[in-house]
């Protein structure tokens, strides 16, 4: 599957990108993230179904607040932010949740 969109009215999400216009791995690095494939690895896991990952992103910008996992197999979800943009991970959660539900059919569990 290729990476979903998904705008919540407040947040952005979007597949991470490494690319000549976004560069989210230094946002990545504020979480923790120093991988340097990591973004790579996501798309791969996204093609793969294996992994799904989003960018929290401030909609204006494209800058990334938080991040949010999901395992399409077990239905496992976690997310992390950037500091003070935990009620943007929280918010997105909830909209990751309806759309693996809606879209998915998977039950979310974390």
């Amino acid at each position: 599957m290729e990476p979903v969109e998904i705008n919540n009215g407040t947040w952005y999400l979007r597949g991470l990108r490494y690319d000549d216009r976004v560069d989210d791995r230094p946002e990545l690095a504020d979480l923790g993230e120093t991988d340097l494939d990591y973004v790579h690895d996501a798309a791969d896991a996204w093609a793969d179904d294996t992994l799904y990952t989003w960018a929290v992103c401030e909609p204006s910008t494209g800058e990334l607040l938080a991040e949010i996992t999901l395992d399409p197999a077990t239905g496992f979800m976690r997310s992390r932010a950037r500091p003070g943009h935990e009620d943007a991970a929280a918010m997105s959660e909830d909209t990751v949740r309806r759309y693996a539900s809606e879209v998915l059919n998977i039950r979310v569990s974390t």
